[in-house]
């Protein structure tokens, strides 16, 4: 793995922990959205990760990466895999009569956001994203170091 491939998969990690944050901040935004445009509470969002493939070259390009003991683990980087909504943590249901959103029995439907999980959520990301922005500029450190030496 060169220099410069350390720089691509620490951009990459950045870029998604950034979108993570993003969609975590649409969660605590919308946790108190009782009707969305179909009329139904707002839903938790979620996002995954997937690992980045390079584009694949010839079969024999391949097959001769997978041999070398030092091809075998090395990554790409990482992508977004989607967002998806949380199907699973229930939606909240609070008895609220005046509301304009209440039923018939006075309950509203709360949206299945939790601040204290999407805060944090939001402070396991925001350490990814200062990993990878401490690994890109060591990764910098090294690259100046090495044209340093290349000028002696």
């Amino acid at each position: 793995m060169g220099i410069f491939n350390s720089f691509s998969i620490n951009a990459s990690g950045l870029t998604a922990e950034r979108f993570r944050m993003d969609v975590i901040a649409e969660n605590v935004a919308n946790s108190e959205t009782t009707r969305t445009e179909d009329g139904t509470p707002y839903v938790r969002k979620v996002v995954s990760f997937r690992e980045r493939q390079n584009p694949v070259a010839s079969f024999s390009s391949m097959l001769a990466s997978t041999q070398s003991k030092y091809n075998r683990f090395v990554g790409s980087g990482v992508k977004v895999g989607g967002v998806y909504h949380d199907v699973t943590t229930e939606m909240k249901m609070v008895y609220d009569p005046s509301h304009p959103d209440a039923d018939e029995n006075g309950y509203v439907w709360y949206p299945n956001v939790d601040i204290v999980t999407e805060m944090t959520n939001l402070i396991d990301a925001s350490r990814a994203y200062e990993a990878n922005a401490t690994a890109f500029n060591t990764s910098k450190q090294i690259a100046l170091k090495g044209l340093e030496v290349g000028q002696a």
